[in-house]
């Protein structure tokens, strides 16, 4: 109703800054937590939803900063940006901070166009699967490993077992069909623009100047500048955050554990933690 009467306000009254709307996703994709909570659709879905409807607004600015993670939280946050981008006729600028890397990467791709720091990390289209074997370890200390199942492939991979070829052939295929999916999209969505004579799919990773001789993004630069050129000196990046509740969440402080402490979720925070670490560790962040 405001932006309406504007019109009939004399001189600067009448006259709005061109406000661009900005979401920040940030973090390793999926990896929640009681006391962590990740980059998960269902963490940025409203903040999402409110910036795209912003009726004024000339495109929605997504500032990217994830070394990857989960690829199915990924793919969900890619295809809800994109289907909001359809419904409310809005052009999506992504903005790379630090890094833009696998899963940060499948992201990135629902730009209309990326737009990185030089020096910022981008790539990574590839899959990996990591963990450590421990059978060796527990015969010497004298440990044994029961397990009982229904069905003989359900302890595939198993760390406290040997290693099978036959395992690792199959975890391999599922690595490779979730690789042709993430290379099915940079090919839809940067087809026109990729240079593959340097194999960017292989799971590398480039600066940002080097990406965009490759065409994993289209320019360098930072929000503000690219905002004010695009939209005019006037123009305002607005920063989107998680709407806030009015009540008071539940922390680690509860009367469930001895002196007052909650100690639930404290054991996955901390091996999420590392994992995370593991992750940002990988682009020398």
């Amino acid at each position: 109703m405001l932006n309406k009467l504007r019109k009939y306000l004399p001189g600067k009254l009448g006259k709005t800054k061109p406000r661009v709307p900005v979401v920040r996703l940030h973090g390793a994709i999926g990896m929640s937590t009681p006391l962590r909570p990740g980059l998960t659709l269902s963490s940025c879905a409203q903040t999402l939803e409110r910036a795209f409807k912003v009726k004024e607004a000339p495109a929605v600015a997504l500032l990217v900063n994830s070394p990857g993670g989960s690829p199915v939280q990924s793919r969900l946050i890619y295809t809800r940006i994109r289907a909001l981008a359809e419904e409310h006729k809005k052009d999506v600028l992504v903005f790379v901070e630090d890094v833009a890397a696998s899963g940060g990467y499948m992201i990135a791709i629902a730009g209309d166009e990326i737009i990185a720091d030089p020096s910022s990390i981008v790539g990574s289209i590839g899959v990996v699967s990591a963990g450590f074997g421990f059978n060796d370890l527990i015969s010497k200390i004298g440990v044994e490993r029961r397990v009982y199942t229904a069905g003989e492939k359900k302890v595939l991979l198993d760390p406290f077992r040997p290693e099978r070829a036959e395992d690792v052939e199959h975890l391999k295929s599922l690595q490779q069909e979730i690789h042709e999916t993430f290379t099915g999209m940079v090919k839809e969505r940067r087809g026109d623009v990729l240079n593959e004579a340097e194999d960017v799919f292989s799971g590398l990773f480039w600066t940002g100047q080097k990406a965009r001789d490759l065409g994993l993004i289209d320019q360098l630069g930072d929000l503000r500048s690219v905002i004010k050129e695009r939209f005019g000196k006037d123009a305002e990046p607005t920063l989107y955050g998680a709407p806030r509740s009015i009540f008071p969440k539940r922390g680690g402080i509860g009367v469930d554990a001895p002196g007052g402490i909650n100690l639930q979720g404290v054991g996955d925070d901390i091996i999420s933690s590392l994992e995370t670490r593991a992750l940002w560790a990988r682009y020398g962040l």
